[in-house]
Formats: structure tokens, sequence, C-alpha cells
């Protein structure tokens, strides 16, 4: 089978197609932006190779039909041109007729030779990644430009095999997909139960029971620090690796914690299994970032991370409570409010958090939610495993399968199994 090879940029001018960069600042102003219409993809957008549309820029219809020449087709190649090189996602229906925003760089193949999901895949090989960062300018924040992208020299086969080894590596993203969106559903359960219960007081067998001062009865005015241990003292060696978990590790949306690292020492917060992790630094408590500890083992019980987090542990609530009350908007607030500091460094004291104002429900409610919620994190914890497994797998697959180092068959192989 005979690979050819041609720059980005000539494949791009063969098919009809074009290498650009998004709208400068001077055509797209801070203030344009709204908090309903048309979203605006920036690098900070692209995670793992898709468009997230959690906190999106947006803009009105006058500012869509003035840049209309930045929107986004389905088959596009979006590519963050500053900061974190390699940072692309493909362009698919959900995102068709968006805007390729500041910061961005928009691929369009129009008819060439070489298939849109290919070119995306090609582009995440670690070797492409490597010499597209060689090639950026700038010392303290790389750059790119057309220039340099249209430069990429593309390796690619017959547009059949092409095809063929795109669809292996898109199964592993779908399957990946399709494991993200069980847990963000499991997880919403999980937070929905305990607002529905602890929050708006509908727990079972609220219709029949009596409130004094809107409380229901049996229940106690407390304080967070009655029920939850805050930053609590946690020994961790400091010979050896352990596991370390930097910010940004954290997501704004799950439990779910990635990208732990392996690092000598111990200076930092102390955590062990079954403890939540918040952000207490801006501009991260108010992204959202908050994880669960779960991934710990029996050899290595311990570990640390990022000194900006606040550590919350199981004292009378359970390890579930915890985490669903640390991502409700009552308490998010509440920290928010008692941020303090220089502008741009503002953290909440731990103080603000062990005041923070709760009703404590009857220990047989507690018992019961976490009865219920501990499975919907077990699961979570496993297919966050699974995801982690099928990423490790689709890295290894990649590099062999874009260079033609192993044949699609080979790599289908492995594919069934993983399935």
């Amino acid at each position: 089978m005979s690979w050819k090879e041609a720059s980005l940029g000539q494949l791009c001018d063969d098919g009809g197609g074009e290498v650009k960069t998004g709208p400068f600042g001077s055509q797209l102003h801070q203030s344009d932006y709204a908090d309903h219409g048309t979203p605006v993809v920036m690098p900070k957008d692209i995670i793992r190779g898709r468009v997230s549309e959690i906190g999106i820029a947006r803009v009105g219809a006058e500012h869509v039909e003035r840049l209309s020449h930045h929107r986004l087709s389905i088959g596009d190649i979006v590519y963050g041109r500053r900061g974190d090189i390699g940072r692309c996602a493909l362009v698919t229906e959900t995102e068709a007729g968006w805007l390729c925003g500041t910061g961005c760089l928009r691929v369009t193949l129009g008819e060439a030779e070489v298939d849109p999901q290919f070119l995306f895949y090609f582009l995440n090989h670690p070797d492409t990644v490597t010499w597209i960062f060689n090639q950026a300018v700038g010392a303290t924040m790389p750059n790119l430009n057309t220039g340099i992208l249209r430069s990429v020299p593309v390796r690619y086969p017959p547009l059949p095999t092409q095809q063929r080894i795109a669809a292996i590596l898109s199964a592993y993203d779908d399957l990946i997909e399709n494991n993200t969106l069980r847990i963000a559903i499991l997880e919403e359960m999980a937070r929905r139960l305990y607002e529905e219960g602890f929050v708006h007081f509908r727990f079972p067998g609220h219709e029949t029971a009596e409130f004094d001062c809107e409380m229901p009865r049996g229940w106690s005015a407390v304080e967070l620090q009655d029920l939850v241990q805050v930053n609590p003292r946690t020994s961790v060696p400091r010979e050896g690796l352990k596991p370390f978990v930097p910010m940004g590790s954290l997501s704004q949306t799950s439990m779910v914690i990635e990208g732990v690292e392996k690092r000598e020492g111990n200076s930092g917060t102390k955590f062990q299994n079954a403890d939540t992790l918040v952000a207490r630094i801006t501009p991260c408590l108010e992204n959202g970032k908050t994880g669960f500890v779960n991934f710990l083992s029996d050899d290595q019980p311990v570990a640390f991370g990022s000194t900006e987090f606040i550590v919350l542990r199981p004292l009378v609530l359970g390890p579930c409570a915890i985490y669903c009350l640390s991502r409700s908007h009552a308490f998010r607030d509440v920290a928010i409010r008692s941020m303090s500091g220089a502008e741009g460094r503002q953290r909440v004291r731990p103080e603000s958090v062990q005041t923070f104002p709760m009703a404590q429900p009857p220990q047989e409610l507690l018992d019961r939610f976490e009865a219920i919620a501990a499975p919907m994190f077990s699961q979570i914890s496993a297919l966050a495993r699974q995801n982690t497994n099928l990423r490790a797998q689709r890295d290894l697959l990649l590099p062999k399968l874009v260079s033609g180092e192993i044949d699609v068959s080979e790599a289908k192989t492995v594919l069934e199994a993983a399935e």
C-alpha cells in the first residue's frame, strides 16, 4: 500500500479549503459576548479532542452574521494557537454553525483526498504534536499561525484505509464518550437525590412530617464542622513517590479525578479515599473544580496535592452526602462570598466553610441515602477506570495506525477485545 505526503496547506489548497485564523480581538470584543446565543469556540473549550459547551462564550445573531466567515462546518478542525500546543477538535454536527473564536485556527479540507477524521488523529500523533510545538514562536507562551500549521507534513494512505483507521480510533472515543455520559447521569441522579431529601426536605415520609420553623421536626440546626471534618490532619510520608493531585486534575462538572501524578515529598494538602477535594482559590472555586478521592490503593492509602484544596472528610455525614453537598449551590455560594485576598488570588478561609449552616437529618435518613448513592459512586469509579484503560489503548494504537506501523486488521482485533 502506497502512502503519500503533502503539506497541510497544499492539501487544503488542492481541495478548495483553507487554514484560517479566528477573529482578532479588534473584531470580537469582550462586550460582544452574551449569556445566550451562538457558541464561540476558544482554546479553553477544546478538551480531549472535543468541544466542551460548559462555560463557553456566546454571541448574538448580529455578531454571527458579521463574523459569518468564521463559522464552523462539519469536518472542520479547530486548533488552539496559543499555550497548550496540540489542542484540537473535530467539528461534528453539534458544533456546525458555531464560530471559531479568538485564539483558534480553523482547518477546512474541502474536497481534499484526506479524510477529516484521519487528519484529526494524524494531528494528535505525538510526533506531529512535537513537530508543531518546535515550530511555535514565543518562549513564554508558544503561539501558532497559519503559516506554521499549513507547513505541517501529512503522510496518508489511500482514502478507504484512512477511513478504516479513523473508524477504529473513533470507536475508542465513542466508548469513552458513552462512559462519560453514563458517569454524568449517575452523578446527576445522586446529586438530585441529595438535594431533594436534604435541601428541599422531600425525603421519604416527608408527606406526614411535621415542621418547626421550616425545619422537619427531629432535625437539628448545626454547622458543617459538626458533621464534617474540614482539613483533618493526615500523615503522608516524605520519602518515596506518592500520588499527587494537581489543580488541573479536578473537573468542573464531575467527581472523577484524572491525571494523577507521582511525586516525591509531602508538601501540600493531604487526603485519603472517601475525601472530597474542593478548590478554594479563584477562579477554580467559581468554575466548580471538585473531586472525590477513590483511586488510592492499600499500598498507598494516603496522597497529597495542591495547597489550594479544602479537604472534607466524613464525620457524621457519609462520603457521598459530603460530595453532593460540596456541589450544592448553597454551599458554593457561601464559599464564594467568603473569599478574601488580593484581586485574582482570592481564597476561601477554612473557618468560613466550617461555620456553614446546615440542617442535620436523623441518622437513619443519612444511612439510607448512602446505601442508595454508594453503588452509583462505585459504578462511576469503575467507568472512570475503564475510560483510563480505553484512552491508554487508543493512545498506543494511534501512532502505530496513522504511521502505517501496524495493519488495520491487527488494530480491529485489539478493539474487539476492548469492547
